[in-house]
């Protein structure tokens, strides 16, 4: 028994429709995937747990006396800390005004061969009680209570 024509049409477009459906679905998923950047802590960077030849965000505090700036170029040095382990990291570019030791701050870039986290972005707090969420989670994970109470407001009165 034959398919008749117009079933057969049908049948065709059908299949095609899942068929395209599917492709855009896998492309729109590969490109989130690249899109996404994940965030880990000084500690899990030195458990191993960083990705590697991938873009990711790292997050902590800025150890006191560990920025160190070129006198010749923008490089700029300095250690992220989660108080239990130290990521040294270099940044090329212009450093945000906030910037500041002892503040919390999270990078995006990637490790190099010699462990040390080559950034090609930095993001500094915005006022003087503000840490990134981010930030606040290294922390207690970390084993550090904080302090989620204190509003953007009150560091500004």
């Amino acid at each position: 028994m034959a398919m008749k024509p117009h079933r057969k049409k049908r049948l065709t477009a059908i299949l095609s429709s899942v068929i395209g459906v599917a492709i855009v679905v896998a492309l729109v998923l590969y490109a989130s995937e690249q899109k996404m950047n994940l965030f880990v802590t000084p500690t899990e960077v030195q458990a191993g747990k960083a990705p590697v030849d991938r873009i990711f965000r790292i997050g902590g505090l800025v150890k006191d006396g560990s920025v160190k700036r070129s006198s010749s170029s923008l490089l700029t040095e300095f250690i992220v800390t989660d108080m239990v382990a130290d990521i040294y990291v270099t940044y090329d570019k212009i450093m945000p005004d906030l910037f500041r030791e002892g503040q919390g701050v999270v990078a995006m870039g990637k490790m190099n061969s010699e462990g040390v986290f080559v950034a090609s972005n930095i993001l500094a707090k915005h006022d003087e009680e503000y840490k990134a969420p981010e930030v606040l989670d290294a922390l207690e994970r970390a084993g550090h209570p904080v302090d989620r109470t204190k509003s953007k407001s009150e560091g500004q009165e």
